[in-house]
Parts: C-alpha cells; sequence; structure tokens
C-alpha cells in the first residue's frame, strides 16, 4: 500500500524479450490499434484493504464494490435524491410496516445465472443472521425484522418501526450462488479477488479480473449490466506511493485520471496541455480522535487506552489547542474548511454549526486544563492529581501524507498546553487493527459521509464497539469506543423518524452532543482535488450537479457516462465537469507504461529479479474510511 515501483523499461523490455513473451495490454484512448480496448486508467495513492464488502472499509475499497454490486436504490447525481437501482420501483406500506422492491426482469449476473430477489433476500438474511457481516451492513438492518423473496422479481421487507432508511439501504447485492458456499467463518479472510479466468461474479457495471496489492486492480466491462455496456472496455486503478508520483504520472500520460490530489500537486498541473484540473465539493471529514474507554460490545473492557482520555473536560480543553485553520492551510493548501461536527457542510439540511463553538485559543486550553486539576509539572508536562502524566501515542497512517503532516502540526499544538505525544505512523490496514484491539490513546483518520446520516451517526452507538468472536477480538464500526446511553436513544429515534425536518432536529441534536463529548475533534472538511486527462475522456458526471466529485461518488455515474474524446470533438469540450486548466494537446497516448507495468508483474510472478524503488508515505486529504 504505501510502495511504488520504479520501473526499469531497458531492463524489463530485454528480459520480456529474452523469454519471448508477448505482453498484452489495454489501450488508453487515443492508442493507434482501433482493436484494443478502452482503457481508463485512475491513479490512487492507497490500496484497498479487501475486495470483500463485508470486510474492507477505505473508500477505495467501496470505490471496487459499487462497479460489481448493485444496490436497491441509488443516489441521484443531481443532489443525491432516492433513484432506481436494481429496484425499478419501491412502495411503503399504508399500514407503514412493510416496503415492496420490484426488481428488473430478465437480469442475470455476468456469469450468466439468473438475478432475482432471491438474491436480495439471501443478501439482506445473510446481514441479518451474521455477526462478522453486520460490521458493514448493519445499521441498514437494524430495524429490518423480515425479507422475502415473495417471486422472482418482489422483494418484501417488514420493518419493526417506521424508517427513512428504506430508501437509503446502502447494501450490494451478492449472487447466492456464490457466496451461499462461504460460510460466516470462511468470509472473515475470503479475498474475493477475481482473475481473467475467474472474474468476480457482479452485476455492476464492471467486474474484477485482476489484483496485484500494492500496484494495481482491473476490471473488465460487464455486458449484462442493466444500464448498459459501458463506452469503456477496462477500469484500471493504479496505485502509487505518493502525491508527487501521482502528479507526474498523469503528466505523462501514465494515467487518465488522479483523484484525491494534494494540493501543491494539483496546484502544478495549471496550464498542463490536455489536463483538466477539479476542485471538488466533497462528503469527507477528517478528525484527531481519542480512546474514550475501549470497550467490547457488552461493556468488557479491552486494550490499554491511557484512563485519562476518559474525562470529557480533558478532551474538550484539548478541542481548543486545535489551529483547524493552519491545518486548512498548511496541510490542505486552502482546498477546505474548519472542520466542526461530523455531518458536512454538502448536506446543508442535516449539518449542523454548533452552539458555543471551540476556537483556537491555547490559552483558554490551559485555564481549562487547569481548572480540571491538570498542573504543569517539573518537566513542563501536565500531570492529574495522582501524578499521572499527560503523556499519549497519537497514531498516523503512514500511507497519507496528509495524515503524517497533521499529527506532526497537532503535536506541536498539545506540547504548547503541556501535553505530551509519542507519534506513531502505521499502515491503515495496521492502525484498524490497533484500533479495534482498544490499543490506541490518539489517533488521526477520517470518513466519508453518506448522504443518509444513518451510518455515520451509528459508528458512535455502543452496539459498534469491537466484538468477540470465540477467541478473537474483532473490530467494529466505533473507533472512539463512546457509548452513551442518551446519544443512543436520539439514534433510535432519529431511525424511526419518517418527517424529514423532525428527523434533521434529532441528527442536529446529537451532532452537538458528539460536539460538546469530544470523543472526535473534527479537524478540517476538505475539497475533492481531482484532475483527468481531457485529450482523452469526457462525459464525468459531477455529484452534486456542477460543484461535485467525478469519481468517488454514491453511485457510478461517470463509470456508466465517461467516454473517449473521438476524433471530432475538441480535446475536453464534451466534459460535463467543471474546472481549470485544460489545454489541448494531439490527443495520441501510449499503451507503454501498461505494457511495462504487465512485464513487470510477470517477471515478479517468475520471480525473476528487476530493479525497484520504494518510496513511503503516499494518501491524500479524502484517503479515509467510508
Amino acid at each position: 500500500m504505501t510502495t511504488r515501483r520504479t520501473r526499469i523499461l531497458a531492463a524489463a523490455g530485454a528480459a520480456a524479450l529474452a523469454l519471448g513473451v508477448t505482453i498484452g495490454s489495454g489501450a488508453s484512448a487515443g492508442a493507434s490499434a482501433a482493436d484494443d480496448p478502452v482503457v481508463l486508467t485512475i491513479g490512487i495513492t492507497q490500496d484497498i484493504d479487501s475486495a470483500n464488502p463485508f470486510t474492507g472499509i477505505v473508500a477505495e475499497a467501496y470505490e471496487i464494490y459499487q462497479l460489481q454490486y448493485p444496490t436497491l436504490l441509488s443516489s441521484s447525481a443531481e443532489d443525491f435524491t432516492p433513484v432506481a437501482g436494481l429496484a425499478e420501483s419501491w412502495e411503503e406500506s399504508a399500514d407503514r410496516k412493510t416496503w415492496t422492491y420490484k426488481i428488473r426482469a430478465g437480469l442475470t449476473w455476468s456469469d450468466g445465472a439468473p438475478l432475482t430477489a432471491k438474491d436480495v433476500a439471501y443478501t439482506f438474511n445473510r446481514i441479518i443472521d451474521g455477526e462478522y457481516e453486520q460490521t458493514n451492513f448493519g445499521s441498514y438492518t437494524a430495524n429490518i425484522t423480515k425479507v422475502e423473496a415473495t417471486d422472482d422479481t418482489t422483494v418484501v421487507m417488514t420493518v419493526g418501526t417506521p424508517s427513512p432508511i428504506m430508501e437509503r439501504l446502502a447494501v450490494y447485492i451478492l449472487p447466492e450462488h456464490i457466496w451461499k458456499d462461504i460460510d460466516e467463518k470462511e468470509v472473515q479472510s475470503f479475498k474475493n479477488e477475481g482473475t481473467e479466468a475467474e472474474p468476480t461474479v457482479g452485476a455492476g457495471p464492471f467486474v474484477m479480473v485482476e489484483r496485484q496489492v500494492g500496484q494495481f486492480i482491473r476490471l473488465k466491462a460487464n455486458d449484462s449490466f442493466f444500464g448498459g455496456r459501458p463506452a469503456v472496455d477496462e477500469v484500471v486503478f493504479r496505485i502509487y506511493g505518493n502525491a508527487d508520483a501521482l502528479g507526474q504520472a498523469l503528466k505523462k500520460g501514465e494515467i487518465d485520471f488522479a483523484d484525491s490530489m494534494e494540493a501543491n500537486v494539483w496546484e502544478s498541473l495549471e496550464g498542463e496541455p490536455g489536463i483538466t484540473k477539479v476542485s471538488a465539493t466533497y462528503s469527507g471529514f477528517n478528525q484527531l480522535a481519542f480512546n474514550t474507554g475501549a470497550a467490547l460490545d457488552d461493556g468488557t473492557p479491552i486494550g490499554d487506552g491511557s484512563p485519562l482520555l476518559k474525562d470529557v473536560k480533558l478532551r474538550q480543553a484539548l478541542g481548543w489547542s486545535i489551529d483547524r485553520q493552519a491545518l486548512v492551510d498548511r496541510v490542505l493548501g486552502g482546498s477546505g474548511s474548519v472542520g466542526s461536527t461530523i455531518i458536512p457542510p454538502i448536506y446543508s439540511t442535516l449539518h449542523l454549526d454548533p452552539a458555543n463553538p471551540v476556537t483556537y485559543d491555547p490559552e483558554k486550553a490551559k485555564q481549562l486544563l487547569d481548572a480540571a486539576g491538570y498542573t504543569v509539572g517539573d518537566d513542563g508536562i501536565r500531570q492529574d492529581a495522582e501524578g499521572n502524566r499527560l503523556s499519549f501515542r497519537l497514531f498516523a497512517r503512514s500511507d497519507s501524507d496528509n495524515s503524517v503532516k497533521s499529527v506532526e502540526f497537532i503535536k506541536g499544538y498539545l506540547a504548547a498546553v503541556g501535553v505530551e505525544t509519542e507519534v506513531k505512523a502505521v499502515s491503515s490496514d495496521a492502525l484498524t487493527e490497533i484500533i479495534g484491539q482498544g490499543n490506541f490513546d490518539m489517533f488521526e483518520w477520517g470518513w466519508v459521509v453518506e448522504p443518509d446520516p444513518n451510518y455515520q451517526l451509528s459508528t458512535f452507538t455502543c452496539a459498534n464497539r469491537s466484538y468477540k468472536d470465540g477467541d478473537s477480538i474483532l473490530a467494529n464500526l466505533s473507533d472512539s469506543f463512546y457509548c452513551d446511553e442518551a446519544y443512543d436513544a436520539l439514534f433510535d429515534q432519529q431511525g424511526a423518524e419518517t418527517d424529514s425536518a423532525k428527523r434533521a432536529d434529532l441528527v442536529k441534536q446529537m451532532q452537538q452532543k458528539l460536539y460538546d463529548d469530544a470523543p472526535y475533534i473534527v479537524t478540517y472538511y476538505y475539497d475533492n482535488l481531482e484532475a483527468y486527462r481531457s485529450d482523452r475522456f469526457t462525459g464525468f458526471v459531477p455529484q452534486p450537479a456542477e460543484t461535485g466529485s467525478l469519481l468517488f461518488q454514491y453511485g457510478t455515474w461517470s463509470y456508466e457516462n465517461v467516454k473517449p474524446v473521438s476524433d471530432e470533438t475538441p480535446s475536453g469540450s464534451a466534459s460535463a465537469s467543471p474546472g481549470t486548466g485544460s489545454g489541448d494537446s494531439d490527443g495520441g497516448s501510449s499503451n507503454l507504461p501498461l505494457i511495462i507495468g504487465g512485464v513487470v508483474a510477470l517477471l515478479v510472478v517468475l520471480g525473476i529479479g528487476v530493479a525497484v524503488g520504494r518510496r513511503g508515505g503516499g494518501g491524500s486529504s479524502d484517503d479515509d474510511k467510508e
């Protein structure tokens, strides 16, 4: 995840010739071979953590899931409102006890097997009856008491109470004939990685045919996709070790789209021929998170977190020590805004501007720490009445440059008020494990928030703390281990409130409570900085309209609509996306980068040595959990 292979072109080419190997590779738009597939190559700086929808949690993984597996409904590209997905219509019963979804008729999975309402019922019942499966999807099924396929195109779901979430069920529908043979134990280690010989079986616009961990993920168009076969034959996600490498890859034409760029690299693309830059409003935030008392879902304590951070007065005081505007300016290069609550401003009807806002005031932080009984010791570090020093472990994600930068600033801010931190940078995978075990004091990470707030709000419920499976402790959605009965009661209320205005009020009450109790200090909301080769591809669809992201959306709008720039189309003129810095080039491209990448991958498999260079780091402002 955190390394980049430096390809030695001459060595790789010579080795391939010596072997007598012909490497086949898809071509980007504009390649000379008319019969070559059209390949959209997307550069990212974080690999997926798993190709299994029940396991992975990072945004990159969710992008792969939605490309392969449909949901009952989708979110419109215009404004996130619910629109048809696998279900072409849906209806709540008059007594509000059941929901009926009419599934499109005559569908098949990518392997030709029939796709029916039985697959939908299987997927939901597996989550309802499972435990591991509920980690990512339990918040959607908690109120569902029964799911039944009454015929091949009809699914009826019974709910415990009326619920607004039934139009927002972001559950990926899986093929029963594949997943029924993977039991509760096996699913925990199931990779779900497709190969050319055995692609994943899906019903989205693409299916996976190859993955090389830390290098790339390749997907092919699904001929049986109900939305129509995409104009792009393949989508390749290529992983780069750092932000600079990502920018250079776009300039050189190795990739067609760069996602989640860092501000300085994004700015460096200004005026580059054939490249369009986009600064998109986005639904993500980053935060400094505290271990508020790690425990299992039954309340059994776990981990080795500092008990001092259970003190809400301490957490509140530390909030005044963090200069959020400086993080926006110095980490994001100004491409974002100061953070406050966990529902971002992009969702204007749900976002709360909190009462009694906490700003940057280190003197006030010192006063609050004094009042809470944390006095400055001889070494300059504060301590409580028993002499326990305010000295904490602070984790950053080594695969995100912005995380590493943020943590260094945070370390300085805390030191200025008498709080010592030991910074440790680990991979996102490792940090997920550390958090789930409760073996941390503080960490920096973030979330991408769905259009419906239920999932995000659920990450602070008592039930979503870690849980035991035999002798193993498994991570759930809660990463702060915040547990409050009043908050849980509000969570249940909002999940049953179908009046949108009343529900929004409940959601805002929950945001205020979290803001006051401070399990998180939300540091910033970030813009999604994207750039693409407008001399090669057009038709990207922003979400929301005009100002939103072109990829990593709630839905697959761009993937369904993107197409090569034709010889008759002026460079970038047909693009649906906003942006600056577009220019013309000759429209040509080379498949050499992909060919060489294929050679290197083959040589690695065959055990032939190739010179490689490794660079740590990488990541961007939104390489966060979803």
